[in-house]
């Protein structure tokens, strides 16, 4: 329980993240539970007090609805049976995707493997920086050409 979720929880958290984001077809790219975000998951609940009561309800009813269809939980079940459980968990509670998803994406897209999986550096843009394509700034004239819309001190 180090994530701050119990290992039923974390196991199940750990498949529905591969429901969220799978891994790649190709194998670029791993899914979501793959990476381990569900301690980056429990680290947000913590921080969030309107997250975490979602999230966890969430996955208690997650298991409830699971426990009845196999006796080893959620992440036993095929890929169809999960998907028909999320989406009639997204009926009854219907604030533990949407933040759950938020959460996710913010995790899995700053990933060292995932950067490097989309060909980004698996590295903080500051002090190397990233190699920006020339634009045409010509297309800021129209702008530029408008009034200012504030005061100057």
């Amino acid at each position: 329980m180090a994530s701050g979720f119990s290992d039923a929880e974390s196991s199940t958290l750990t498949s529905v993240l591969d429901e969220i984001i799978p891994p790649s077809r190709d194998g670029k790219l791993p899914g979501a539970g793959e990476l381990g975000l569900v301690d980056y998951i429990a680290d947000a609940v913590e921080k969030s007090p309107d997250l975490k009561p979602a999230i966890l309800e969430g996955l208690s009813t997650l298991q409830d609805l699971s426990g009845g269809r196999s006796s080893d939980g959620f992440s036993a079940l095929s890929k169809n049976e999960k998907a028909e459980l999320l989406k009639e968990l997204a009926t009854t509670s219907p604030a533990f995707l949407p933040g759950l998803t938020y959460q996710t994406y913010l995790g899995y897209y700053q990933h060292p493997r995932v950067l490097e999986g989309l060909g980004i550096p698996g590295r903080p843009p500051h002090p190397k920086g990233y190699e920006l394509e020339v634009g045409d700034l010509g297309l800021l004239d129209p702008v530029r050409a408008r009034p200012k819309r504030y005061r100057e001190c």
